[in-house]
């Protein structure tokens, strides 16, 4: 595995561990903002693991497209992922 999967990985695990957490908080009937800012922080950490999938896409798997002479595709991929990313 290489370094920016393992990133997304470990990001991912973390926001496993949080998701249980704010489950509990829930069930615990915590306070509302503590446990909204919790899942403010597990948004992040998946959007963190999602851009290390993407950047270990874009220096592998497009790269290597682009090589082969057949990048077209994989950049019309990496444009769809980010309009949903920016919401467009």
């Amino acid at each position: 595995m290489n370094n920016d999967k393992h990133k997304a990985v470990q990001a991912l695990k973390t926001a496993r561990g949080q998701i249980d957490g704010i489950i509990k908080m829930i069930e615990d009937e915590r306070y509302c903002i503590d446990i909204s800012n919790q899942i403010f922080a597990a948004s992040s950490l998946l959007k963190k693991a999602n851009l290390e999938i993407l950047k270990q896409h874009m220096n592998h798997c497009v790269l290597e497209a682009v090589d082969h002479g057949n990048g077209s595709e994989k950049i019309n991929e990496i444009t769809l992922i980010l309009s949903k990313i920016l919401d467009k």
